[in-house]
């Protein structure tokens, strides 16, 4: 009798746990230098729900990227959070990048970005605390494609920046 009592206590905790969710927060930015454009083209991914939750939190105003009530002003309000949370430094200098567009997929806000008139990349140093100030769990990863070399990089919010070369 002990032993049933047992193997269903074992069971419904095995069965219970199974149906847990796990979220995971992790950012994703591929980077590709093109030297024939001479430009760094840099793709974002990061889930839209904690990109809304951020910007609330930032502006202290509901947004609501990727959904039909999104507003101009919600993507400026991305513009800006990108900007200040998204740095980068080719030689030592800052580089400002253009934002050319985004799209949703399966609940990730994908962001399209360039940084123009680069005659290549020795050095490039990355600043990306995205998503850390309301999880410091955040994890995001850099992959570079620089001319054929792949190199890549794990930033977290104890360890924000850094460079590849």
């Amino acid at each position: 009798m002990k032993w049933k009592q047992s193997s269903l206590f074992l069971l419904a905790i095995i069965v219970l746990s199974s149906f847990t969710v796990h979220k995971f927060y992790v950012g994703m930015f591929q980077m590709k230098f093109v030297p024939q454009k001479k430009e760094l083209q840099i793709t974002t991914r990061i889930f839209v729900d904690d990109l809304n939750l951020a910007l609330e939190k930032k502006f202290h105003k509901k947004t609501f990227i990727g959904e039909p009530k999104e507003s101009q002003e919600d993507e400026v309000f991305m513009q800006k959070y990108l900007a200040e949370k998204f740095k980068l430094k080719i030689k030592g200098q800052p580089k400002n990048y253009t934002f050319l567009s985004k799209e949703i997929e399966n609940n990730v806000v994908i962001c399209y970005l360039k940084v123009k008139d680069l005659a290549k990349i020795n050095s490039l140093e990355i600043e990306n605390s995205i998503l850390m100030e309301i999880y410091p769990e955040q994890q995001n990863i850099i992959q570079l494609d620089n001319n054929g070399e792949k190199q890549s990089l794990l930033l977290t919010e104890e360890n924000y920046k850094g460079m590849l070369k």
